[in-house]
């Protein structure tokens, strides 16, 4: 990096810190931000008297907005240093005589810092972290948070410092409603909870299901030698803790609690993006003191970015098996968690238009495990007029049909379009249908290509001879593919009815379907359907129709096919007519669970409201089992479930 890079980069990182920290309106993502700062932080230790005095290297946080008065701070809220592996962890320990010492290790959750100043056991003021030193006063806002104590048990004046959150089911939540109200999304939940957090009207505040969870003191009278006897004390007075603390005596042990801590970062309902590090012993905290920016004695672990900045490139048209023509945005490669990711998902029409996208735009994505990668923000303020808008296509970009609109989605028509058939031919024999081992998209498109299947019959009529002229087929791989094929034809028949494709009939319908009428299934009228739990007016009319106008076809595939078909006891039980939520971590799997419920006659949901009977909670349960609590709902644990099954 030259001078003039360093900077270009300091204007860069104060005006993304100024729309970060301030205007709550970021510029690009966590990632991008701190890839930037640690190239400037890099250039200032091998050039430290061409440090600029607006360096963002140098302050805390950012402005603090005119909207309200400004708060200084008894005691300084510090920023911390990030490290980003192991190797660098450990050259944060061996610095300043940290080796041997227990450390303190806890999530870094993505919120907004606050601090509450506490007098004679009364909340008097609560404001924002700011620069540092002054704050925004937030008082009558914090005071709407349930989470946020009012009047504690201790006398003595004290800081309570903390992350204000917005649980993730609870952001979903939000933003459904403000979709109701034709009112844009919020962006992320970290922005959200720093945007209510400093709303002038508080009963935007009020209804944003904030939470506050402390991480720490300012000033304070307190008698304790150690972080963690602090802490356990905050949450002596009744303010919220998160079960993940370890005490860790070595790295070995940090690294562990990280890896630890990252395994549970999809599950926990409050968005994390690292794990604090911090010396315990406070004697030694005070000795280790204080950078410009950082405190010595703490740091923060952060995760792999699962969110990246990249650049719309192009936007691919996709087209079905029931001819919904799907936009695809074509991405400027980034890796992300060790993916190369170069497409996402843009879902419809709509989904652009709610986005305001154009080609060109700078973008922040995210990925998730094996999710599908998907499109959450656009950075409009980057544009530079060379962007173009996105088209809505007139025609199947596969065949050329005129296209068809029903409500968001655009269909292509044509029942022999090339890529509606080799779609509902990849769907029949993917993992989660028929589950044909083998007969993968690759051999699907090599077998339709070459004439040897055109419909799904056709995939049990195929014979060893089909395959002898084709590329990479031996003899053993064409035995295994038959082999495959033939096993199928004794698939659960909600396979079976999943593989057919009924629009709005997945998996989880289809086993309903398969459990409630057995062998009988395709005699099941449109009233009979309507009557299973969760199936509404448009799944039981899909149902029969389809049945009715491919019916011919379906008693073909029954003719090589013979699913086998267990129509479910329902077993009595505490469970039988009751509706149960499942959250947390379980010993196993969530669908284990979901299916002795099924068994048991029981109705499982995804949502707690007053009509849910019983929460089973296990490790690490978030905002459902709060609600649960709040909306006096019996709540579980495995044992009690055990018991309750065998009553």
């Amino acid at each position: 990096m030259s001078f003039e890079d360093y900077k270009k980069a300091i204007k860069t990182l104060n005006l993304w810190a100024k729309a970060y920290y301030t205007d709550d309106k970021p510029l690009a993502s966590d990632a991008e931000y701190d890839e930037l700062y640690a190239k400037v932080v890099a250039y200032e230790s091998k050039h430290p008297n061409d440090i600029l005095p607006d360096s963002p290297t140098l302050r805390v946080g950012d402005d603090v907005s005119a909207k309200f008065s400004q708060v200084e701070h008894i005691e300084p809220m510090w920023s911390m240093e990030n490290v980003t592996n192991f190797n660098e962890l450990n050259a944060w320990i061996k610095r300043g005589s940290k080796v041997g010492l227990k450390l303190y290790c806890e999530p870094k959750f993505d919120g907004s810092s606050m601090n509450l100043l506490y007098e004679n056991g009364t909340l008097v003021r609560a404001s924002t972290r700011g620069d540092g030193r002054v704050g925004e006063d937030i008082t009558q806002n914090a005071k709407t948070i349930k989470s946020v104590l009012k009047n504690i048990s201790y006398k003595g004046r004290i800081e309570i410092r903390g992350e204000v959150v917005i649980a993730k089911s609870d952001f979903e939540d939000i933003n459904l409603e403000r979709q109701s109200l034709n009112l844009p999304p919020l962006a992320n939940p970290r922005n959200a909870a720093a945007g209510s957090l400093r709303q002038l009207d508080s009963s935007i505040t009020a209804s944003r299901k904030l939470k506050f969870i402390p991480w720490g003191v300012g000033t304070n009278e307190l008698d304790f030698t150690t972080h963690s006897e602090i802490m356990k004390f905050i949450s002596s007075l009744g303010f919220l803790k998160d079960e993940f603390v370890r005490i860790c005596s070595s790295q070995k042990d940090v690294q562990n609690a990280y890896e630890e801590l990252t395994k549970m970062r999809q599950s926990k309902d409050i968005m994390m993006d690292g794990m604090v590090v911090r010396v315990d012993d406070l004697a030694k905290c005070e000795e280790l003191g204080y950078t410009v920016k950082f405190p010595k004695f703490m740091v923060a672990y952060k995760f792999p970015p699962l969110e990246k900045t990249t650049k719309l490139l192009g936007v691919a048209l996709q087209v079905g098996r029931s001819g919904v023509v799907t936009p695809v945005a074509e991405l400027e490669p980034v890796n992300i968690d060790g993916a190369v990711v170069r497409n996402a998902t843009l879902h419809n029409f709509s989904e652009i238009k709610r986005l305001g996208l154009m080609i060109g735009d700078y973008v922040t994505i995210i990925r998730s495990g094996d999710v599908i990668p998907k499109i959450l923000s656009v950075f409009k303020d980057r544009r530079d007029g060379s962007e173009v808008s996105i088209q809505k296509p007139k025609n199947c970009p596969e065949c050329g049909s005129a296209l068809y609109e029903e409500e968001i989605f655009i269909k292509c028509q044509n029942l022999d379009c090339r890529a509606r058939v080799l779609n509902s031919l990849i769907y029949f024999t993917s993992k989660n249908c028929m589950d044909i081992d083998g007969l993968g998209s690759k051999i699907i498109e090599i077998l339709y290509s070459k004439g040897k299947i055109s419909k799904i019959i056709d995939i049990y009529h195929l014979k060893f001879s089909d395959f002898v002229d084709l590329e990479g087929f031996k003899e053993k791989k064409i035995t295994n593919l038959l082999n495959a094929i033939e096993s199928s034809k004794n698939a659960p028949l909600y396979r079976f009815i999943t593989s057919l494709g009924i629009e709005h009939i997945g998996e989880v319908a289809a086993r309903k379907i398969a459990d409630a009428f057995g062998e009988n299934w395709l005699n099941a009228s449109k009233d009979e359907i309507l009557g299973l739990d969760g199936f509404g007016v448009a799944m039981s009319e899909s149902f029969v129709q389809f049945i009715a106008v491919n019916m011919g076809e379906i008693l073909e595939l029954l003719e090589a096919i013979k699913p086998t078909s267990t129509k479910l006891e329902i077993k009595n039980s505490a469970f039988s007519g009751k509706t149960v939520v499942i959250t947390g971590t379980l010993s196993k799997s969530r669908d284990f669970f979901k299916e002795a419920l099924i068994k048991m006659g029981a109705k499982v949901s995804s949502s707690v409201s007053k009509k849910t009977d019983f929460v089973l909670a296990g490790n690490d349960a978030g905002s459902k089992l709060d609600k649960a609590k709040e909306l006096g709902i019996k709540v579980i644990d495995e044992l009690e479930f055990k018991d309750l099954s065998e009553s």
